[in-house]
């Protein structure tokens, strides 16, 4: 079953850092045989963001994670756990988790890493939400953050235009009663499509590799009955979800998936032109600007989605 249960948790609060350098699609155009047209017509995509020299994954992660405390009116010492999810550490060991909890003073929080492409940050605050909810925590700080441009393939144009940088971060509380709470979450798995994206390691050549096509394949085919079974378990139809957060990949695959739920097309929060594709930080920096925006209401459904590697899915499901 996809329900929480247990002590409520709510969305304290949420926040973003996104790197000054930007590189539009005609940037691209200088490098490589593409075009602005071309990008825009195939994903929606019109500038993305990069690090600065010497600003590193942690430090977009910091960043953000300040931004949501802020935000969530806390102290850095009320976090009982440090979350990071991220495709692109600058260390396997010590975790980023661990070098954010340092950087911020989070001093009585625990920390780990979660790896799992585009998900990760929807799994890290299905992780969080479920200790949460069962009492072992009262406050989590969960953070997306991605500083993709030195595993990015510059010779690959399938590639190389969909991706940025940046960083965004909420933290997850016990919620009052008559407050907002999650009411479901759930992850899967198609560990047999592993080498449609991957990114080297132990050894390997730590640079992205995806093969495009089979993706976008593999979503289309796999997103929809995955979410259709979702809004079931959880006692509900995804045409009475108010809101949605998705993962920021593609402008067509957020469409298609629309139409095959039946959903409006305007009942989500679309910034992928504006960023790309920020992989594990996208959902979280959706999540940041839909709030800011006012689009997620107090007493609305609002559901979150996202895919990545592995081939990996996920959704929640929040009473705002």
């Amino acid at each position: 079953m996809a329900i929480i249960k247990g002590i409520p948790v709510r969305i304290a609060g949420t926040g973003k850092y996104i790197p000054e350098k930007v590189m539009t699609n005609a940037d691209f155009e200088k490098i490589m045989e593409t075009s602005d047209e071309w990008i825009r017509e195939r994903t929606g995509i019109k500038e993305r963001h990069f690090a600065a020299e010497g600003e590193n994954c942690c430090d977009l992660a910091a960043k953000a994670a300040l931004a949501a405390l802020d935000d969530a009116g806390m102290a850095p010492g009320e976090i009982d756990a440090v979350i990071v999810s991220t495709n692109s550490p600058e260390t396997l060991c010590p975790c980023s988790a661990a070098t954010v909890q340092g950087t911020i003073g989070a001093a009585k929080a625990g920390a780990f890493d979660v790896i799992s492409g585009c998900t990760g940050s929807l799994t890290a605050m299905l992780s969080a939400i479920s200790c949460i909810s069962c009492g072992v925590w009262e406050n989590a700080l969960v953070i997306g953050a991605e500083r993709f441009e030195s595993v990015i393939d510059w010779t690959d144009r399938s590639s190389a235009i969909l991706f940025g940088d940046g960083a965004g971060a909420c933290v997850l509380s016990r919620s009052a009663a008559g407050g907002g709470r999650f009411i479901s979450g759930k992850i899967a798995a198609d560990g047999a499509k592993r080498d449609l994206i991957t990114i080297g390691g132990g050894g390997n050549p730590a640079k992205l590799r995806m093969k495009g096509q089979e993706v976008f394949r593999f979503v289309n085919a796999a997103l929809p009955p995955f979410i259709k079974n979702f809004c079931k378990e959880s006692g509900t139809d995804p045409r009475d979800i108010d809101f949605w957060v998705l993962h920021q990949a593609n402008i067509r695959i957020t469409e298609s998936l629309f139409r095959r739920l039946g959903v409006p097309q305007g009942r989500t929060f679309a910034n992928l032109e504006k960023y790309g594709n920020t992989s594990a930080a996208s959902l979280m920096i959706n999540l940041d600007e839909a709030m800011k925006a006012g689009r997620i209401k107090a007493g609305e459904k609002i559901a979150f989605a996202a895919f990545g590697a592995g081939m990996t899915l996920g959704a929640l499901l929040y009473s705002a």
